[in-house]
């Protein structure tokens, strides 16, 4: 049953990120952290379990995204090469601050979070374009609190750079298609300092490897891998205009859950 669950949550979060164009940490961890309290886990590293296996599975899909991407030459590879280095560098330093907080504060800080894109979802406001690309210097910043954020709640980074990128002027196509290529190395860096934290906390969870959970990683990966696509060519058929307020009611939900669960 736990199998399919993880199976279940894959395809679901796949088919989301293809539709709504959001990251499948949005819905990937809360979800965890209710499966994982069911399944009476490790109560002190629930959390750093969901983000941790959330973030492993996102190296998959991004891999995909990415590929389509730059295809399509919408990748601004020159954006990506400075954003990088402090994304990674704000990523993996940021699963040392998430293993130093507890398992209730840091799922406090994801709910909130959550609660927050699911209000900018449903509101759908668009950023006003109002300057060109910021230097390099800056994009590094930029990228290195991108990078933090990300690793604390799970995403790809794409709920803060598709909306900084744009607000510097970009397409919104190309600044998408950068995001999805920015989310590759964070994803990667905020896996491995997951791993070395967890290799730190001492748990009497199966199948572990740090705070990855391999079994989850494998079977949501695979789903979300399949079911992406799919997401993205009914985005072309369906309202997505009216189907994200509905989801981002979900999210609202989810959030509301997991405020109860820590208060």
């Amino acid at each position: 049953m736990e199998l399919i669950i993880y199976l279940l949550i894959g395809a679901i979060a796949g088919f989301a990120a293809g539709l709504f164009g959001v990251g499948g940490g949005l819905i990937i961890v809360p979800i965890l952290y209710i499966v994982f309290t069911q399944l009476n886990y490790d109560p002190s590293a629930l959390m750093h379990m969901a983000v941790g296996t959330s973030l492993a599975t996102i190296i998959v899909t991004s891999i995909s995204s990415v590929t389509a991407h730059h295809k399509k030459g919408a990748v601004m590879w020159d954006v990506v090469k400075v954003m990088a280095g402090g994304v990674i560098i704000g990523t993996f330093a940021a699963t040392f601050l998430a293993a130093y907080l507890k398992s209730a504060q840091l799922a406090l800080f994801f709910a909130i979070f959550m609660a927050y894109v699911s209000i900018q979802m449903a509101i759908d406001k668009k950023p006003k374009p109002s300057r060109e690309l910021s230097s390099s210097p800056s994009l590094f910043s930029v990228g290195s609190l991108i990078g933090i954020v990300s690793a604390l709640v799970s995403i790809g980074g794409g709920s803060l750079t598709v909306p900084y990128l744009i607000w510097q002027n970009v397409d919104l196509k190309k600044a998408i298609a950068t995001s999805a290529a920015i989310g590759f190395p964070l994803s990667i860096a905020g896996t491995v300092g997951y791993i070395v934290n967890g290799m730190m906390h001492s748990s009497n969870t199966e199948m572990m490897l740090g705070f990855v959970y391999l079994p989850g990683v494998v079977l949501i990966s695979i789903m979300s891998y399949f079911t992406a696509p799919f997401g993205a060519k009914m985005a072309h058929r369906l309202p997505v205009g009216k189907l994200k307020k509905i989801f981002a009611l979900l999210l609202m939900a989810l959030s509301l859950k997991m405020l109860s669960s820590v208060l």
